[in-house]
C-alpha cells in the first residue's frame, strides 16, 4: 500500500509539473506540490530505511525513493529562490544514470505483470530525468516535449499504478 501511495502522489507532482512547462502555472505555485510531495515521499523513504535495520530491500527502496524526493524538494526550491536550475539538471542525470541501472538490474527478475510494469518505469524515469537533465543543465530548447513526456509519464509510471494498487487491482 505504501507504494501506491508514493505513486499516486507522484503522479501527481509530475502532472502537475508537466502542466507548469507547459506554462499554464507559475512558478510559485508548482513550488507547493514539489515541496508537499518531495517531503511525503522523503518521509516514507525515512520509514522504509530505519523501521527494519538491515532489511536490505526496504533500505534500497528508501534510497532509491530518495532521489525522486530530492528533486521535487529542489524543484520547489528552485521556484521559491529563483534558481536557473543547473545544478538540479546535473542531478537529474545522476538519477538518470541510476534509474537505468535499476532499469538493466530489474529485467533479470521479472516475474509478473507488476515486475514489467516496474522495470519499464524505471526506464521510462531514467530517460524522463535524462530529458529534465537536457533541459535544466545543457538548456536545450526541448521544453513542450519533455512536458509532453512528464504527463504521460505521471499517468502511467504513477497516477493509474497508484490507484489500482491502493484500489488492490495490482498485488506487488
Amino acid at each position: 500500500m505504501i507504494l501506491g501511495l508514493t505513486l499516486l502522489y507522484v503522479g501527481a507532482v509530475l502532472f502537475i509539473n508537466g502542466i507548469w512547462l507547459l506554462g499554464k502555472i507559475s512558478n510559485q505555485e508548482v513550488s507547493i506540490i514539489n515541496i508537499l510531495v518531495g517531503l511525503l515521499s522523503f518521509i516514507i523513504a525515512m520509514h522504509l530505511i530505519f523501521k527494519v535495520p538491515n532489511n536490505t530491500v526496504e533500505i534500497s527502496t528508501g534510497a532509491f525513493t530518495l532521489l525522486f524526493s530530492i528533486t521535487y524538494l529542489w524543484v520547489g526550491a528552485n521556484q521559491w529562490l529563483k534558481s536557473d536550475g543547473k545544478g538540479l539538471g546535473w542531478f537529474c542525470l545522476f538519477v538518470s544514470i541510476t534509474a537505468a541501472v535499476i532499469g538493466v538490474h530489474s529485467l533479470a527478475g521479472y516475474t509478473t505483470n507488476f515486475k514489467l510494469w516496474n522495470t519499464a518505469s524505471w526506464f521510462a524515469w531514467s530517460l524522463l530525468w535524462l530529458s529534465f537533465f537536457y533541459l535544466l543543465a545543457l538548456a536545450k530548447p526541448i521544453q513542450r516535449h519533455v512536458a509532453t513526456y512528464t504527463i504521460f509519464c505521471a499517468i502511467f509510471t504513477g497516477w493509474i499504478p497508484g490507484v489500482m494498487i491502493l484500489l488492490g487491482g495490482i498485488s506487488t
